[in-house]
């Protein structure tokens, strides 16, 4: 057997010095990754299923790529066709309009930074990551406070989900924050440009059975997917595979369900403030999660049905300061 282990460790490259299995140590198949310039890569099996970006070189973080079962991305950065979105990017939080400021567009004098991760937890059924953000205006002055936890959980067949809460709080020395009435904002994806309608080979697909931008525009629904072509392989193997990611708002969320933005042009957005605005408190912040399933195939309304009920009955995350050694902040489902 050792024979065995050191022919295949040296046929793939690897140090002859093999050690044996540990007793107490297994790897877990869902890793965390931080990488050079506050990257962190979200693995499964060892595979890179989608990554973090917080440089301050963006004025927001994001997520890209967020990939699909075959491995090729489902997100993309920025719009196909018009160059004043480049603050499309793939999976990223924002909002046009907090104490007057525009946090949706570049060039504003706006940011939003991470000011620390407080956690990032491997795992047999998920990874998760926690980080504190802060929502600052043009003079450097800090207007809201961001928590965000991030947990990417392995499927069946190669499929994967992307579980977001987020809470939103009143800066220090701040009594409120009001967030207008907009279309944009919190959490919006832009799909790569093959999925998207006008672009691609792609449809819009809502829990209440409408499909296109037309029929979907303003309306609540529980989820939203955008399923379409992704190219697959190199060459003359490349060819077209159907694959999507559908949106589940959280039963616990306010205003559920969520009224969606959406557009043909590829993108979909869990607009908050759509209908009216609100108003943040030291004593009531906001907390919003959210689903991101990166599915096989078209829009299957059964199987997101049972996605969004499982979803649904899956306890929320707590941020605490954690007792274990060598740890500043963990990480846990909350209790029934």
């Amino acid at each position: 057997m050792k024979n065995a282990i050191l022919t295949v460790a040296l046929t793939f490259g690897v140090c002859s010095h093999v050690l044996p299995q540990s007793e107490t140590f297994q790897p877990s198949p869902c890793e965390l990754i931080p990488l050079p310039g506050q990257e962190v890569s979200f693995l499964i099996d060892g595979v890179e299923k989608l990554r973090w970006h917080a440089a301050e070189s963006v004025p927001r973080p994001f997520f890209f790529p967020f990939n699909g079962p075959s491995g090729v991305p489902l997100t993309r950065m920025g719009h196909p066709g018009a160059p004043n979105h480049d603050h499309h990017r793939s999976i990223w939080f924002a909002h046009h309009d907090v104490n007057g400021l525009d946090f949706w567009a570049d060039g504003k004098g706006t940011t939003i930074r991470q000011k620390e991760w407080l956690t990032y937890e491997d795992g047999n059924e998920e990874a998760i990551m926690a980080v504190r953000l802060g929502w600052f205006n043009p003079d450097g002055g800090e207007v809201m406070e961001q928590v965000m936890v991030a947990a990417l959980r392995p499927l069946d067949y190669g499929e994967h989900e992307l579980e977001i809460q987020t809470t939103f709080r009143v800066s220090d020395g701040q009594k409120t924050v009001e967030l207008g009435k907009t279309n944009f904002g919190f959490l919006a994806v832009r799909v790569a440009k093959t999925i998207s309608h006008h672009f691609g080979g792609g449809n819009l697909t809502n829990s209440e059975g409408k499909v296109g931008e037309e029929s979907i525009f303003g309306k609540p629904a529980k989820w939203m997917d955008y399923s379409g072509p992704v190219l697959v392989g190199k060459g003359s193997d490349r060819l077209p595979f159907s694959q999507g990611i559908t949106f589940f708002d959280h039963p616990d969320n306010p205003r559920y369900p969520t009224p969606w933005h959406v557009r043909s042009d590829g993108w979909m957005g869990a607009a908050f403030c759509l209908n009216e605005g609100l108003t943040l408190t030291t004593e009531s912040p906001l907390t919003l999660r959210y689903l991101l399933h990166a599915h096989a195939g078209a829009c299957d309304a059964e199987q997101a049905d049972i996605h969004a009920d499982a979803f649904s009955r899956r306890k929320g995350f707590e941020v605490r300061k954690s007792e274990r050694p060598h740890r500043h902040w963990e990480v846990v489902r909350e209790v029934q």
